[in-house]
């Protein structure tokens, strides 16, 4: 990240760093299991206590604390000295965001939304106020994933530690690192506040608008510019990518309070490895059923499930007798009411999980058993 002049106020910040690849907040936020109206205010760095702000600067030794304190004080100055010089900021056209130092050849990881369509980007170092030109390696929108390149890598990179998403437990103590408004090298903490969450980001140019499971809530604030910047723990491993944060869909769009999501580790090394390799994922690991489909409306124009359009030879639909025509209502207890719905219940599944599926044919209602096939790439 850059270590120049640094706003000290918000009438410093340039909104132009608010442009569409920027921004990483929902317009409209689809969660299982999940209401839109509990929740208290991440939009301001000093909000709540969960939502300290720590400047990337204030590595100076700390004044003693009272019993315990000091310790927890060590352990983060200490996290953010590990794994701060491995988060960079880019900077697209239209943009900007942060992105994760992945190996010592120059590659970065981000999200998808941050590079959008662009090819070249302008990379920031940590402690650095030289940029640095990077160009595309390959994208996967569907997870919003993507690894640009330095052209010419300088020595010295810090590479980050990603550590086992399998790992991550309700309340463990979160710190988000990015360039949040474009406050570069900027530290917010905070907690894992759920796990196994499944979201709908907004559909936006260059992005189309993934769902994506097992997603990590937590409470650090993330805020545009944070996107494709690292959510990490106090052992110094990134634990996730941070991608975006709930809007209130009832107050106009608002911020909604200390909620945030990150792209877990293991679908970002899995996904971060296939674009090193070949440019290219492979190997989804996403769940699928082997179909098109479309919303189903019924004869009041309400939407009333997903209708199967065509279902692919030999897949996983055909091979548990699905047939076009067939209006799917239920994934396993997930209810289906739209093309959406089951789109969202299915990010949530695994390839090769059994699942009942609920559907309706000729005005009757059957199920049957799917085992679910991995969504083919492009």
């Amino acid at each position: 990240m850059p270590a120049g002049p640094r706003p000290t106020g918000p009438k410093a910040v340039d909104r132009r760093l608010l442009a569409p690849a920027a921004v990483a907040v929902l317009t409209a936020l689809v969660v299982a299991g999940c209401s839109s109206g509990s929740s208290s205010s991440s939009s301001s760095p000093s909000a709540s206590s969960s939502a300290a702000t720590a400047s990337a600067g204030a590595s100076g030794s700390a004044a003693a604390q009272p019993g315990g304190g000091n310790q927890l004080q060590s352990d983060y100055q200490k996290v953010i000295k590990d794994v701060l010089p491995s988060v960079v900021q880019i900077t697209t056209s239209t943009g900007l965001g942060s992105g994760i130092v992945y190996d010592d050849k120059g590659d970065i990881v981000t999200n998808a939304h941050v590079v959008g369509t662009a090819t070249s980007f302008t990379v920031t170092l940590a402690g650095s106020t030289k940029p640095l030109d990077a160009t595309l390696v390959g994208s996967y929108p569907d997870s919003d994933l993507a690894v640009i390149r330095l052209s010419s890598p300088p020595g010295g990179l810090r590479p980050a530690a990603f550590g086992d998403s399998n790992k991550v437990e309700l309340g463990q103590i979160t710190l988000a690192m990015g360039s949040p408004l474009g406050l570069s090298s900027s530290v917010t903490q905070g907690i894992v506040s759920a796990t196994g969450r499944t979201v709908s980001e907004p559909r936006t140019e260059g992005s189309p608008g993934a769902v994506i499971g097992n997603m990590v809530q937590t409470s650090a604030a993330i805020n545009p510019g944070n996107s494709g910047g690292a959510l990490v723990n106090l052992d110094s491993q990134v634990i996730g990518i941070n991608t975006l944060a709930a809007t209130e869909p009832e107050a106009n769009g608002a911020a909604a309070p200390g909620i945030g999501f990150a792209i877990p580790a293991s679908t970002v090394t899995s996904i971060t490895d296939q674009l090193i390799k070949d440019g290219k994922v492979t190997n989804s690991g996403r769940a699928a059923l082997g179909i098109t489909a479309r919303t189903y409306f019924d004869q009041n124009y309400r939407p009333a499930g997903a209708v199967v359009v065509a279902v692919a030879d030999g897949g996983p639909a055909a091979s548990a007798g699905l047939q076009p025509g067939d209006v799917i209502t239920r994934i396993g207890d997930a209810p289906v009411d739209s093309l959406n719905s089951l789109t969202t219940a299915l990010a949530s599944l695994a390839p090769g999980s059994k699942v009942t599926v609920t559907y309706s044919r000729d005005g009757r209602s059957t199920t049957a058993e799917v085992t679910l096939g991995t969504l083919a790439t492009p």
